[in-house]
């Protein structure tokens, strides 16, 4: 068994892979650290590239492309290391990113998982949209994260510098536990890609663990590099995966409560959708919903098992409010606004 085992997951990613690589190769330490690079069957000349160019990193190949959620999986079932990082493919990372990552891990073994610091690559000075320094949700599930509400990225100036819990960690540096990623089942291969690290972290936290974000490592994050964020394709999962989520880990007593407004909540959307002549958008939210009703059954076998493990059911990094509210009435739209 290794340590640390660095994997990326890559789908038609030569160009990250020939233009992040070598950084993260001479960032890495080497002693009980390894990359392994997972192709989800690219069509991009990626493998004859790391054939060519990399030919001592390991390479796990799929037939065909398992999403996200059943790439990892599959690629992480056959690895054997303390601890998995998960690395995406247009992510730059600095020097000494990994040792305070790792040395958080080793300190406590409450703590299940941890993500750096994540900033925009185009604007290193800003922070990226997917993570930031640390991700949190509000009581009707929508995410935001320290350094990124809604749309809205601040700019940093180490405002967000200090170790602190947070909700969940972003999928695009995601430091875990091997045996506890095992222990609670994984990555859900029905959320396909997104949202599924915050289901993941969830879990976790149900079962009485900590999330934490280590600004002490730092890695810049192109963003939107396999699904440009204007995909209706994106705003289906988005939409639905939320709604798997929501079902899937809210405690019993607010289930309801706490996923119909959200239903409601999208049905607006839907409709803001429609007046502006965005049908792709508009059916995108309509095929979500009508996804997640097919899917209760599946969903409740699934809540079961998590209720049945659950140690935690409050959560002080859930945000007590609606954070759209807040954002769009209060004109809440710095982290630091929510006191949190």
């Amino acid at each position: 068994m290794i340590k640390t085992a660095i994997v990326i997951l890559n789908w038609n990613g030569k160009s990250f892979l020939e233009k992040f690589l070598p950084t993260l190769i001479k960032n890495t330490p080497k002693d009980d650290t390894e990359i392994i690079i997972a192709d989800n069957n690219s069509t991009d000349n990626s493998i004859d590239f790391l054939n060519k160019n990399y030919q001592d990193l390991r390479q796990i190949i799929f037939d065909k492309n398992y999403g996200y959620t059943g790439g990892y999986n599959k690629a992480l079932d056959q690895i054997d290391a303390q601890y998995f990082v998960l690395l995406n493919s247009d992510i730059e990372v600095s020097e000494n990113w990994l040792s305070p990552l790792i040395e958080l891990l080793d300190s406590d073994s409450e703590i299940a998982a941890c993500q750096p610091k994540i900033n925009s690559f185009d604007q290193k000075t800003n922070f990226e949209y997917a993570g930031a320094a640390g991700g949190f949700i509000d009581k009707f599930g929508y995410p935001f994260c320290r350094g990124r509400i809604l749309d809205k990225t601040e700019t940093d100036t180490n405002q967000y510098n200090d170790i602190r819990d947070v909700f969940w960690a972003t999928g695009a540096c995601l430091v875990i536990r091997a045996d506890l990623f095992k222990k609670v089942g994984g990555l859900d291969d029905d959320f396909f890609a997104h949202m599924e690290e915050i289901d993941l972290c969830w879990r976790l936290k149900n079962a009485g663990y900590r999330i934490v974000c280590n600004p002490e490592s730092m890695v810049y994050h192109v963003g939107g590099g396999t699904l440009p964020n204007n995909s209706p394709f994106k705003l289906y999962l988005n939409f639905r995966n939320n709604l798997f989520l929501l079902y899937k880990n809210l405690p019993k007593g607010k289930l309801f409560s706490r996923l119909l407004p959200r239903m409601i909540l999208d049905g607006l959307s839907a409709i803001v959708f429609l007046l502006k002549f965005q049908f792709s958008n508009y059916f995108a939210v309509l095929k979500a919903h009508i996804h997640f009703y097919m899917s209760i059954k599946k969903l409740y076998k699934k809540r079961n098992e998590i209720l049945s493990n659950t140690k935690v059911i409050n959560h002080k990094e859930i945000y007590s409010r609606s954070i759209v509210i807040d954002y769009y009435v209060r004109k809440k739209k710095v982290f630091k606004s929510l006191n949190l």
